[in-house]
């Protein structure tokens, strides 16, 4: 169940009832008449069914209220009612599966934005990274996995592709390479530094490093892995139950291929260079095709649920 918080000017109010009053996916509806003062209008409350939340939004987008008030989408983490279960029931799909697309494009919005706070968290990802490398410890090396915060803005990609927001398309593709660019400069002059104090040497780069070696040798396994991990991140990510992001973070060796760049660099080693630069575009690529794949089923899917439940409207009786 979504609790929806919509502030109405009194011209669309009426107009914001009845798209509600007459959807069996709505269980509770309230409306404080003047209430809102910016815009002058009424507060709207209603409870709906996760499943139907699209269908309400779009039709309540298609008298143009997004425009003059505002439509505020909140989960309901614990509820006990009836009319909410049997509004459930009412609507086809199922909560666990379905994608509130508004919820998902402003997650990606926020993902994507640049910031001082993401560079800062690349940058720290891609330098514990190097030292990973320098080290030659897998443990360190998951550690800059997790911290990374690439997935959000890979993510966005498909978002924008699927649908068809390309000003997010831009948005993603600019802080992905200001994001890789910044971290790897930084990690670059870094190990420089680190050079120059005698703490890090080119065997350190390469020599042997069975813990960390698959960082620069990318093949097929790579790809389909990137693959496999950003489509469970997707679903993590549009479903109501989340919680496989950080297997997605600790599968795809884009951070780690980062900082091995830099200390090519540093060191002017070009197999390691060029190694981990393809490393980093087949996990990518992989990503972002998956991501892309995975977002237009979801959006096949629940097109056709939609259809569904339209034609099941006209049909109460056959609605459970």
């Amino acid at each position: 169940m979504l609790h929806l918080r919509i502030l109405s000017p009194t011209t669309l109010s009426d107009d914001v009832i009845d798209i509600l009053e007459h959807d069996p996916a709505v269980s509770g509806l309230a409306r404080m008449k003047g209430a809102s003062l910016r815009p002058p209008g009424d507060v709207i409350l209603a409870d709906v069914a996760r499943e139907a939340v699209n269908d309400v939004v779009d039709r309540l987008r298609g008298i143009g209220l997004h425009r003059v008030g505002s439509i505020e989408i909140e989960p309901v983490r614990a509820w006990l009612s009836r009319s909410g279960f049997e509004a459930e029931l009412a609507t086809p799909g199922s909560s666990a599966d379905s994608v509130v697309w508004a919820d998902v494009a402003q997650r990606s919005y926020d993902e994507t934005e640049l910031n001082w706070t993401y560079l800062s968290f690349m940058t720290l990802a891609t330098v514990i990274a190097g030292i990973a490398i320098v080290v030659d410890s897998q443990i360190l090396v998951i550690g800059a996995m997790v911290l990374g915060p690439e997935f959000g803005a890979i993510a966005a990609l498909g978002v924008a592709l699927v649908r068809r927001r390309f000003v997010l398309l831009t948005i993603a593709v600019r802080t992905l390479l200001i994001g890789f660019t910044v971290a790897i400069v930084i990690t670059t002059v870094l190990a420089l530094a680190g050079r120059a104090l005698g703490w890090i040497t080119l065997d350190d780069v390469i020599g042997p490093r069975p813990g960390t070696a698959f960082i620069y040798t990318p093949d097929k396994w790579s790809f389909i892995v990137a693959v496999i991990a950003a489509a469970a991140g997707v679903l993590s990510l549009t479903s109501a139950k989340a919680g496989g992001l950080t297997g997605v973070f600790i599968s795809v060796t884009t951070v780690p291929a980062a900082g091995n760049i830099a200390l090519g660099a540093a060191f002017g080693v070009g197999s390691a260079i060029w190694g981990s630069t393809l490393q980093l575009l087949v996990n990518l690529s992989g990503m972002a095709l998956a991501g892309w794949a995975t977002l237009s089923l979801q959006q096949a899917v629940w097109s056709r649920i939609s259809v569904r439940r339209a034609k099941a409207l006209t049909r109460p009786h056959r609605m459970l």
